[in-house]
């Protein structure tokens, strides 16, 4: 699976022109952007990046690869990507998300308003990871992005995206089509943070496919309220050996809606897939959470976990899924949804916290991303956000 992509030792643009080596990786975006960029993980040093790709609204701001690993991957805008490859077309633009799926897709196809194209050379090894964002700074707009990840056999990375809105930005939709190819032997961790606002809706579509003996693991964290978002992501483990795992983290707040899922098709024997899902409602918001893992080849073994917990009058709305359809499928779950237990708060409290205090220890321990497995400048990025939500609490 590869993209047939020429490279050379120089770095590139968005524009696909060679250019010396950045003495940062947000070089060309304003220092405001580059605040709310930092808050969704964006880093401009180069030696915590490999590669970088920043939207403003549909303009890229900053689209760098460093040097030393232009044999190894390539970042550019999708619009480019296009001209520069025509073969994307036929190959993998719109080949597991149909633009006839919904409204939104269709919106996207109809008109691109950017996105990355991301492709990790065969059996190349990133050490240092990519990172992404995509950001609205218009008032009533609407975002409409394509993004195309393609991991060749062998190779092994991780991309850091995020999805964020400037200060002050209100009613504006965010819609990101993204479509993951997951080579033989091929290891992707991808980890998305969004921070939205009350007024923000937020529609991305994603789908991805992993070969034989290929890992695709997803990381999400939603810690910021939000208007409206409605996600369902679905993996296909085609190849023998394949494994699929998402780990997500949600929290409502102030009348949001969170409809959030993952789905994971084990289609070829000795599949394996994971979907482990924290959310925490507070002041009238509702959460969806949502898991399905179906199993069509033998041996197959994938397990969903949902925990929710509930602050005041708000809804977490659990529905895991399993569907097994031949002999020797293994599928399990286990969803608990309630509150904070008043022992584990009156205990606290015997040590000398405060009921408030007692509270956000819990929280902060029921968030733990430890479990993720995440990278560790990703998880202490996390661990922040989760520690401002406990602290608000």
């Amino acid at each position: 699976m590869q993209a047939e992509a020429d490279n050379d030792d120089s770095t590139v643009n968005n524009d696909g022109k060679t250019m010396t080596a950045p003495a940062e990786l947000m070089d060309g975006v304003p220092e405001s952007a580059r605040e709310t960029g930092r808050r969704v993980g964006m880093e401009s040093e180069t030696s915590k990046r490999s590669a970088s790709y920043f939207l403003t609204n549909h303009e890229p701001a900053a689209v760098l690869t460093l040097p030393e690993f232009a044999d190894k991957i390539e970042v550019m805008d999708i619009r480019v990507a296009l001209d520069k490859y025509p073969l994307l077309k036929d190959r993998y633009l719109w080949k597991l998300l149909s633009p006839e799926r919904d409204s939104f897709t269709k919106s996207v196809s109809d008109s691109l308003g950017g996105g990355y194209f991301i492709r990790i050379a065969r059996n190349a090894k990133v050490d240092l990871p990519i990172q992404s964002c995509l950001m609205m700074s218009k008032d009533g707009m609407e975002q409409h992005v394509h993004n195309l990840i393609i991991v060749e056999p062998g190779a092994e990375a991780q991309i850091i995206s995020g999805c964020t809105v400037h200060e002050g930005v209100t009613n504006a939709t965010h819609i990101g089509v993204s479509e993951f190819f997951i080579g033989e032997g091929a290891k992707l961790t991808f980890s998305m943070i969004h921070d939205w606002n009350s007024s923000i809706t937020v529609r991305p579509r994603t789908s991805a496919r992993v070969e034989a003996g290929g890992l695709f693991v997803s990381n999400y964290a939603c810690l910021n309220p939000v208007k409206d978002i409605q996600m369902y992501p679905s993996v296909e483990c085609a190849g023998d050996g394949a494994t699929a795992r998402f780990n997500s983290i949600l929290y409502s707040d102030n009348k949001s809606l969170i409809d959030a899922g993952s789905k994971i098709s084990l289609n070829a024997p000795n599949t394996r897939g994971e979907i482990i899902a924290r959310a925490i409602a507070k002041g009238g918001s509702k959460i969806i959470s949502r898991g399905f893992l179906e199993a069509n080849k033998v041996p197959a073994k994938a397990h969903l976990e949902c925990k929710g917990i509930i602050l005041g009058e708000s809804t977490i709305h659990a529905i895991p899924e399993l569907v097994g359809r031949m002999e020797g499928v293994e599928l399990s779950h286990e969803a608990a949804v309630g509150k904070i237990a008043d022992k584990e708060i009156t205990y606290l409290m015997t040590r000398g916290l405060s009921e408030e205090e007692a509270v956000s220890v819990i929280v902060r321990g029921f968030l733990d991303v430890s479990i993720f497995g995440l990278p560790k400048e990703l998880a202490e990025r996390i661990e922040s956000l989760v520690a401002t939500v406990a602290g608000g609490l």
